[in-house]
């Protein structure tokens, strides 16, 4: 996956002019304001009676005698069609579904529920819920057991922070032949994602991202900075790269085509606003482009009339040494400490009980100023640990796998979500949440934070940290469970794959015990564990 991000944010302030009869919301924060412009006409009074079409009958409204207190209160009859009677979607009786393990069990065990083999999938979960007996899409039902069947702990009004890119539309490129597609993520589709947007783009075999730049920060790439330096790099799955807001760049994809992610430092960033060179030349009279590029008129008679976003194009030629040598200029090449690319995929991983994670921001990766990012490996059955972050909202994706996601908003609100592959992830800053890996292969998610460190509050650690009495006291707990808190951070706890399991004492439980590998250096930012 390939990150971008950006040196500024933006303010943004929208005005709007509105004709008189309109209604206009407004979303302030988690409230609304409706503004009424001018005053509402009464046509009440006015007669209808629509003309229908020949072979047209009866009327399409009834009469007074429909009223809740009218007529002789009798049941009136049901002369259809209106809504359907039971059918074989919509039957609800019983022994016509079935429940999932552990969905009869205390709804505020929470256990996860596998509904992908239900019949007719409910809204039970112990003593909570009841069967659905409306319309429904049992898939969506399956896909999101948490939300059909929700936690006995979940409480209160939290924000949805969960949007799946499969539900975006994708932007086709342009000239035909396949040449790739683009979708993303901004406040249109997760309004509570305020501070930063994602971009899933595909370029085919040897296709070209358009000549850019964008207003907001974001396979071969190459650029040219202020100081008319290059640079260029050619980069492979799980490599990152960062471009500053208004720094010119271009992408290209191998033979084998690409697909990779964008994350930008703006909410509201729509990749349709992207800043094109095809845009720039045909936005501008074509003496002036002569003028400024010292051409006769007559070299600039085939320029696009339209942008090219995402087109085909030509293999490009050359290792990457050669390459650099071709687009060398006057002032030369990228200084390596301000380099737009970070190798991640040959970051050996920090690994531990449960999982993985690779962790870069600033401290090794100095051009990517306010961007720090985690990616994470989570086996089955393991969990990425409750934890918070103290000065960014976390972005996240998830690559592979599934997973559910229960997030804490205080004093006593949580939601919980449930991901698949594809789904981003928005969650506010000092929102304690984890992420459990629910399916049977590894988990792999990718945390962006819009911070120069990347720091978390892990809730383990900190009670670990705490005086024990006061654990102790605070929360009615024994001290055999004041024994078990770890001193040190574990990113990951372990876990059964089989997800009815409720015992995870060290003697009971396989791996428990805290045995990480790898180095944790302390270049990364992150806290380092023993």
């Amino acid at each position: 996956m390939k990150l971008s991000g950006a040196l500024a944010v933006s303010g943004l302030v929208t005005s709007a002019w509105a004709a008189p009869y309109r209604k206009e919301t407004e979303y302030l924060g988690k409230r609304q304001a409706i503004a009424s412009r001018g005053s509402e006409i009464d046509n009440s009074a006015i007669p209808f009676q629509p003309v229908g079409p020949v072979g047209s009958s009866g009327n399409v409204y009834g009469g007074p005698g429909l009223l809740g207190n009218a007529g002789d209160g009798k049941a009136p009859q049901d002369v259809g069609p209106g809504v359907p009677a039971k059918t074989a979607s919509t039957q609800q009786d019983a022994g016509q579904y079935t429940l999932s393990p552990g969905q009869e069990e205390d709804a505020d065990l929470g256990l996860y529920l596998d509904l992908s083999e239900n019949l007719n999938p409910q809204a039970i979960r112990g003593k909570n819920g009841g069967i659905v007996s409306g319309p429904r899409n049992e898939e969506y039902q399956r896909l999101n057991p948490d939300m059909l069947a929700r936690p006995g702990t979940d409480m209160g009004s939290v924000a949805n922070a969960k949007w799946p890119m499969g539900l975006s539309s994708a932007r086709s490129g342009t000239g035909g032949g396949n040449p790739g597609w683009a979708r993303q993520q901004n406040t249109n589709e997760l309004p509570i994602a305020t501070a930063m947007a994602g971009v899933n783009m595909h370029l085919g075999p040897n296709a070209y991202r358009e000549l850019h730049w964008h207003s907001a920060n974001d396979t071969r790439i190459s650029t040219v900075n202020q100081n008319g330096e290059t640079f260029l790099d050619d980069l492979q799955a799980g490599d990152l790269w960062f471009f500053p807001a208004g720094v010119p760049h271009s992408i290209q994809a191998s033979e084998e085509g690409v697909e990779f992610l964008l994350i930008f430092n703006q909410g509201d960033f729509s990749e349709d606003a992207t800043d094109l060179v095809s845009e720039l030349f045909a936005r501008n009279p074509k003496e002036v482009l002569a003028k400024n590029f010292q051409v006769d008129v007559s070299v600039l008679k085939d320029i696009p009339t339209e942008q090219r976003y995402i087109f085909n194009g030509t293999p490009y030629k050359g290792t990457t040494e050669e390459a650099r040598k071709e687009v060398d200029g006057p002032a030369g090449a990228l200084p390596a400490n301000e380099s737009y690319s970070y190798h991640l995929s040959a970051q050996a991983p920090y690994t531990v009980p449960g999982g993985s994670v690779k962790i870069v921001d600033p401290t090794t990766f100095p051009i990517a100023n306010n961007f720090s990012a985690a990616l994470f490996t989570v086996e089955p059955g393991a969990m990425r640990e409750i934890h918070w972050h103290l000065t960014s909202n976390e972005w996240n994706f998830l690559i592979q796998g599934q997973g559910r996601v229960t997030v804490f908003q205080g004093p006593q609100a949580s939601r919980t979500f449930d991901f698949t592959a594809g789904d981003v992830g928005y969650i506010p800053v000092a929102d304690s949440h984890y992420i459990e890996n629910t399916g049977n292969e590894t988990l792999v998610y990718l945390e962006v934070l819009q911070a120069p460190r990347y720091i978390d509050i892990s809730a383990a650690q900190w009670l670990g940290l705490t005086p024990g009495q006061v654990v102790k006291d605070t929360l009615n707990v024994p001290q055999s469970f004041i024994d078990t808190l770890p001193k040190t951070k574990r990113y990951i706890v372990p876990g059964n794959p089989d997800l009815l399991t409720t015992n995870f004492t060290v003697a009971d439980y396989p791996n428990a015990k805290f045995n990480a590998t790898g180095t944790q250096a302390k270049s990364t930012g992150a806290e380092r564990s023993s």
